[in-house]
């Protein structure tokens, strides 16, 4: 790993999926693993940061209509029917970063599970002379696997955290990284802030 062409790439790790007061806390979804996951990515995030490398966080993005109300896919709609005008609108509490996090260097707004369909981040990974991407972030079998494969058919190495990312169901989480063993390396965060450490 070398750190100045290396990117950490956090999923989704929004108030609105995590804070009390968004769109999800309101609406009592919410997982222990999913909540712990700031504080175990922050010292990873400071190691990397320390060493000349980049931060990044993908941010899901409801792009609010004319009236205020949000553009939802419709098999959202049907899964979190409590998503309303407000939620994961650019600008607002909701969308942003988790405090534990700030800033990142840079923030990709994405419409759907991958951080790369449709937005910026092919450009910024280009313009920084990014190699190696560590991806972390919820839900690991939605935007994380999606990420993650992704990146792996533009041929940029990827190391998924496999303490840095979690779904509301363990299981679906643990099954969800056998199946991406072929497409990635895992480490856990302690390993990457380990290497980072080592690094020339």
């Amino acid at each position: 790993m070398t750190p100045t062409k290396t990117a950490l790439l956090t999923i989704d790790l929004q108030n609105d999926f995590l804070h009390a007061n968004g769109a999800y806390g309101r609406a009592g979804q919410s997982a222990p693993a999913i909540a712990a996951l700031p504080d175990r990515i922050a010292p990873l995030r400071k190691a990397l940061l320390d060493a000349g490398g980049t931060y990044i966080s993908a941010q899901f993005t409801l792009v609010p209509g004319r009236n205020g109300d949000p553009l939802i896919a419709p098999h959202l709609k049907k899964l979190r029917p409590f998503l309303t005008k407000g939620d994961f609108t650019p600008g607002g509490f909701g969308h942003a970063l988790v405090d534990q996090l700030c800033p990142a260097d840079f923030t990709i707004e994405k419409v759907a599970y991958s951080a790369f369909y449709q937005t910026r981040l092919d450009y910024v990974l280009g313009a920084m002379g990014i190699s190696t991407l560590i991806i972390s972030g919820i839900v690991t079998n939605g935007g994380v696997a999606s990420t993650v494969r992704d990146a792996h058919v533009r041929n940029i190495h990827t190391i998924l955290l496999s303490d840095g990312c979690a779904a509301f169901n363990d299981d679906v989480h643990d099954a969800t990284l056998v199946s991406l063993g072929s497409v990635t390396e895992t480490l856990t965060c302690d390993e990457a802030t380990a290497r980072i450490g080592y690094a020339p």
